[in-house]
């Protein structure tokens, strides 16, 4: 391992993180499981950055990719592609959005900057709304309205971003008021922050669960009441559904139903879970927003039948299988029990989270400031234990990301409990 470390830290940038004090290579996986390339065993709580959402190596998505890159691997979309055909019919009829147009990208990176492109394209505007604490990917755009400095390596951008309160409920400004309380605030800080603006812009861009930012969340509802005012002035809502769609809230299909009583969003990006690890992201947009551009443009590796073909196999799983229901079921039973595992731990400050996303945010003991060391430390002592966590939060957090596939079984649940309770109590 030591060499294969080597040999990554001589042909690859610094700032491409890697977990673990010892870097860990992981050779093969099954289920909820997976293997290092010392033979030891895992039970996988993270799944590939939430992307591995049904299982490792199912028979059904690998039965799919071998099948159709036995036929065809790569065309391109400038040529017809059944099985882009055939996804693309599926999400636009699971995505709530009227006469819906998809598009497929490479990640979720590239969503988001296809997303803001349709927006900025027909707004003709370069003015964009997002929220504090949020993450929308890693391309120029995209860094440029991410509301988190961990991850925003520049300054620079081609848009002007306007930053917005609400999608961290338990710290901040309105943190002591009720769910409703809070969501007033946040509408009046809304119409704060656009009565400054310009005028004409673009869209909002949210994270119904931010993702990176610690698994935080509004109040049900808020980005309906948000609705209300963007729908005064035309400006678009996007949904970003990078982590949160395909049922992993167990609630919800997608992370915007929490708040849909003002109608699905405008645009809707998704990627990671659809492909359950095959590089797959995708915009969703009614046909007079996806259709504004006025010149050309392609994907070459977007819409790929492989991947296309894993998509759709691995869809197909998730919906034969209720694994939304799944999550709702098993999730609930795991953040019931590692909120009475933290109850009595002082450096835990809050568990939070729906269906099979579940953040722990960790403090130093007496106070509210993050503990990165401790996060750090619950890490390691737990991959030590056999178990493979997450970690993120924004520049006043650190939170233990918790997000195993959505087929995860009630004694996987307990186990992963069990290993996580005795990391987080040798801290």
């Amino acid at each position: 391992m030591t060499d294969l470390y080597d040999r990554h830290r001589a042909v690859l940038p610094d700032w491409l993180a890697l977990y673990y004090s010892r870097p860990l290579e992981l050779t093969h996986g099954e289920g909820r499981h997976v293997w290092d390339a010392e033979g030891k065993r895992y039970l996988d709580f993270f799944g590939g950055i939430l992307s591995t959402i049904t299982a490792h190596a199912l028979p059904e998505v690998t039965k799919a990719v071998a099948e159709q890159a036995a036929r065809i691997i790569h065309s391109s979309t400038l040529y017809l592609n059944r099985p882009m055909v055939d996804l693309a019919e599926r999400v636009a009829a699971l995505s709530g959005i009227p006469d819906a147009r998809v598009f497929f990208t490479t990640s979720g990176t590239e969503a988001n900057d296809t997303a803001l492109m349709l927006a900025t394209a027909y707004r003709r505007s370069n003015q964009i709304l997002a929220m504090r604490n949020s993450y929308h990917g890693r391309s120029f755009t995209a860094v440029g309205i991410t509301g988190n400095r961990a991850w925003s390596p520049t300054s620079l951008s081609p848009l002007q971003t306007l930053y917005v309160h609400g999608g961290v409920r338990a710290r901040g400004p309105y943190a002591a008021l009720s769910d409703a309380e809070f969501t007033e605030a946040c509408v009046a800080d809304l119409r704060d922050v656009l009565g400054q603006a310009r005028g004409g812009v673009a869209a909002l861009i949210a994270e119904p669960v931010q993702g990176v930012g610690g698994f935080t969340s509004p109040p049900d509802g808020l980005y309906a009441a948000f609705r209300e005012v963007l729908d005064e002035q035309g400006i678009l809502w996007i949904s970003d559904e990078v982590q949160t769609g395909l049922g992993r809230t167990g609630d919800h299909f997608w992370g915007w139903q929490a708040h849909a009583e003002n109608g699905p969003p405008d645009i809707l990006t998704f990627a990671k879970g659809i492909g359950n690890g095959m590089s797959i992201g995708g915009v969703v947009a009614r046909a007079e927003l996806m259709n504004c551009l006025d010149a050309n443009s392609i994907s070459t590796f977007g819409g790929s039948p492989v991947t296309m073909a894993a998509g759709l196999a691995n869809l197909t799983y998730l919906l034969e299988h209720d694994l939304q229901g799944n999550a709702r079921r098993v999730g609930g039973l795991l953040i019931e029990r590692l909120r009475a595992i933290c109850a009595q731990l002082p450096g835990v400050r809050e568990v939070r989270g729906r269906g099979l996303m579940i953040g722990i945010e960790l403090v130093r003991p007496g106070t509210d400031e993050p503990d990165l060391a401790a996060a750090s430390a619950v890490l390691e002592a737990a991959r030590e234990g056999g178990l493979l966590i997450g970690k993120g939060g924004g520049h006043d957090t650190s939170v233990l990301r918790v997000a195993p596939p959505l087929s995860l079984t009630v004694a996987e649940a307990e186990e992963g409990a069990s290993i996580l309770e005795q990391a987080l109590g040798s801290v």
